[in-house]
């Protein structure tokens, strides 16, 4: 009697198993295919999509560096300057990032792709009378020391004229016999340049006070790079120097 039920117990569970298992497959199989189907569907979309960004994202990256190529290699159209004038563009830099530019003649002769501008005051030396760029030179007033600047500040002759942008930080450096080196070129707001200000500026040598010159002071609440005020231009037309 006692291995007759527990044979019927066995072959009852067993049953039950069974039935418990057909049930499953009637619940799980329609879910495994309708999944099947959402996952296709939203996986060829995802893939198109990301393709979609993706090359959207690369031509954007390459017009970008093509766009920063042409600006940084390029002047902007000047005005036409009377004959015995000289024509000049001025950009100071942006933050820490973007190197300053100097054009004379609607010809680069300062900047990032002819490796000759560097953090602090870019300077550039024009012949007053011909146009023809002289020397120039970069003077990192954070990092650098002075005495350099004040040397080629002294070196600049009577009838030169004197282009000046500021990159980074120009003035930790800036003591009072530079200050007044460039202000004696004919600068007003050299006086007050202070730290991460951003500066251009056009003098000369025996030229007295100068028209060309614009400042924007380094305020947090203004900035438009955040430690660093927005870039400035300048551009005109020098007089060519007469004896």
């Amino acid at each position: 009697m006692l291995t007759v039920r527990i044979g019927k117990r066995t072959m009852a569970t067993r049953q039950n198993l069974r039935r418990w298992i057909l049930q499953c497959m009637l619940v799980l199989v329609p879910v495994v295919i309708v999944t099947t189907v959402i996952l296709q569907k939203y996986s060829n979309s995802f893939t198109g999509d990301w393709l979609v960004l993706s090359k959207s994202y690369y031509a954007s990256s390459q017009m970008s560096k093509t766009s920063f190529k042409q600006s940084a290699s390029s002047c902007k159209a000047q005005s036409v300057c009377a004959e015995d004038h000289i024509s000049f563009f001025i950009q100071s830099g942006a933050a820490n990032i973007v190197a300053p530019k100097i054009c004379i003649q609607n010809n680069l002769v300062l900047g990032t792709v002819l490796n000759n501008a560097g953090y602090g005051i870019n300077i550039v030396i024009v012949n007053g009378k011909t146009g023809e760029v002289l020397k120039n030179g970069h003077f990192d007033m954070y990092g650098g020391e002075v005495e350099p600047l004040i040397e080629f500040l002294k070196s600049i002759e009577t009838g030169s004229v004197a282009l000046m942008a500021s990159f980074d930080e120009p003035s930790s450096k800036l003591n009072d016999d530079a200050r007044k080196l460039i202000a004696d070129l004919g600068s007003s707001a050299v006086k007050s340049l202070g730290f991460r200000d951003n500066w251009v500026f056009v003098g000369g040598k025996g030229a007295g006070k100068s028209n060309f010159e614009k400042y924007m002071k380094n305020d947090n609440a203004v900035n438009k790079y955040e430690n660093w005020p927005e870039l400035i231009e300048l551009q005109g037309c020098i007089p060519r120097y007469l004896e």
